[in-house]
């Protein structure tokens, strides 16, 4: 046994070669290991699920919230949160395949914290749009939106087959749209709906997006 201060004692300020290559050789190892049997299942577990009724009453919330419906140039739901939650109960019940939901978790304490879906499904042309909210205020600029965004990505892509995925955000929705360049979208064009002025995006199988806007 050796006591600290010994010669025999471990010097973490010592650097050791012989060491270096088993280090490597084991890091690398650990990482093939999660990205074949866990890193997948890990992220989907964790920061998207099913949607679920319990949900309803923070999704009514949500609607609700001036602010939140702005950044989807909307206005505040007005239904009672009855009529809205018999609704979600429909949509559970016989879900559609033009569109699809889900929950975003946060990572430790599986608190839903907003959604992510696609919408407008064409599989002749194998694309979809793609819809956000983080509607927790708590979780804003955290990182959350982006590792959904680019989660719900990978799953159009490859389980869907998907070509193409678009989304439209609004220009002054600067915090948005730089999300979704981390995520892999890029800048296409702006759209002019109504009053409202959007910028579109698209992502693409194997191109990243241009994160020098």
């Amino acid at each position: 046994m050796a006591f600290f201060g010994s010669a025999d004692a471990f010097n973490p300020l010592i650097f050791d070669p012989s060491a270096l290559g088993l280090t490597v050789i084991t890091f690398i190892g650990l990482l093939l290991v999660l990205r074949v049997i866990g890193w997948k299942p890990i992220l989907e577990a964790i920061e998207s699920r099913e949607k679920r009724i319990e949900d309803a009453e923070n999704d009514y919330a949500w609607r609700r919230d001036p602010e939140l419906a702005g950044y989807d140039a909307a206005k505040p739901l007005t239904m009672s949160f009855t009529t809205f939650a018999a609704t979600i109960a429909e949509e559970l019940g016989y879900p559609q395949n033009h569109r699809r939901s889900f929950a975003i978790e946060e990572l430790s304490g599986s608190r839903h914290i907003g959604n992510v879906m696609y919408y407008g499904y064409d599989s002749a042309q194998g694309e979809a749009e793609l819809g956000i909210t983080i509607g927790d205020r708590d979780y804003w600029s955290q990182g959350y939106g982006t590792d959904a965004v680019a989660t719900m990505l990978r799953y159009l892509f490859e389980e869907l087959g998907l070509r193409r995925v678009f989304l439209h955000t609004l220009t002054w929705n600067h915090r948005a749209r730089e999300c979704f360049l981390r995520a892999g979208f890029r800048r296409v064009r702006e759209v002019t709906r109504g009053p409202h002025v959007f910028v579109l995006m698209e992502a693409l199988p194997g191109l990243p997006g241009d994160a020098g806007e």
